[in-house]
């Protein structure tokens, strides 16, 4: 008997139950099927209230519990509590978009001016100017609304509280994100084809218009997105810096809303913030993805005209 016939007739060894113990805790989540079934756990979780709280919204009838039928009578339908014709809940949606769309294009432009000014500054103050960048993210919330209520109360009483006050606090608690995404992106670009531009004979001013900006425009509308996304989702900065009814934003009034007498128009009008959002974002995400197809596009028309030597 040849010895690979012997060694295909051994037996195969099982693993013995302590090898299984020690398997299963080197890779606990075994085959990827466990994998999928946490991910769909994980999304059913986070999901479902969400959509219940939307579902209600569409209710025909008064109850949050109790599924009476699809209707949109929260919206423009009951003639005092729908969203459209409550007074308060039609002044929080404007108030709302009124910060956003201010906050949105005064953040934007300096955030992007500061993430530039921070990325090429190499002086001695750089540090602790990039340090001081990054106080708005790093402190709570909460410890920024209060900090922002006290200067507009005590030392800089000519700022009321109210709209001015809740543009300034948005557009504080906004700029460190904007510079965030354009700094990414100015790392990314380098500064070579601004070198490349002077080179050529454009000055300072023509290097950033011509060359930096364009290749900015991708950072620049994620910032525009995420800085509506984030003031329309305020609800700190906005609750210490209102100034009365006519401030209130949708967070704030579904804050007090649920707490005195909760209808299913405050999940009409939460609906319409979620959409506000999405809309936001899947707008920019669009608008990302088509100038990265047309990046790519010239990329392959430089490369073809490099290859014919042309």
């Amino acid at each position: 008997m040849s010895v690979g016939a012997a060694t295909k007739s051994e037996p195969v060894a099982t693993p013995s139950g302590l090898q299984k113990v020690r398997t299963w805790f080197a890779n606990p989540w075994g085959k990827p099927r466990w994998l999928k079934l946490f991910m769909w756990f994980y999304l059913i979780w986070s999901l479902a209230p969400v959509i219940i709280a939307v579902q209600f919204g569409f209710n025909d009838g008064r109850s949050r519990t109790a599924w009476q039928g699809f209707s949109l009578l929260w919206y423009t339908g009951e003639p005092d509590l729908s969203v459209w014709n409550d007074p308060s809940l039609r002044s929080a949606l404007f108030q709302t978009l009124r910060l956003a769309g201010v906050t949105m294009l005064i953040a934007t432009p300096i955030g992007v001016a500061l993430a530039i000014g921070l990325t090429r500054w190499r002086g001695r103050g750089s540090k602790p100017a990039n340090l001081l960048m990054l106080f708005p993210l790093i402190t709570p919330e909460i410890v920024l609304g209060v900090a922002l209520f006290l200067v507009f109360v005590y030392l800089f009483q000519i700022v009321q509280l109210g709209t001015v006050a809740q543009i300034l606090g948005h557009i504080t608690f906004t700029i460190s994100y904007v510079v965030l995404i354009v700094r990414s992106r100015l790392l990314a670009i380098g500064r070579e084809y601004e070198e490349a531009a002077r080179d050529l004979g454009a000055s300072a001013g023509q290097a950033l218009r011509l060359i930096l900006l364009p290749m900015l425009a991708p950072a620049i509308w994620a910032s525009l997105a995420i800085a509506f996304a984030i003031s329309i989702d305020d609800f700190v900065i906005s609750y210490f810096l209102r100034g009365g009814a006519a401030t209130e934003t949708i967070p704030t009034r579904l804050y007090s809303g649920l707490r005195l007498a909760p209808s299913p128009a405050l999940n009409a009008i939460a609906t319409i913030l979620l959409v506000m959002s999405m809309v936001a974002i899947t707008a920019a995400a669009l608008f990302l993805n088509r100038l990265r197809k047309r990046e790519g596009a010239k990329g392959s028309a430089v490369e073809e005209l490099a290859r014919l030597d042309i």
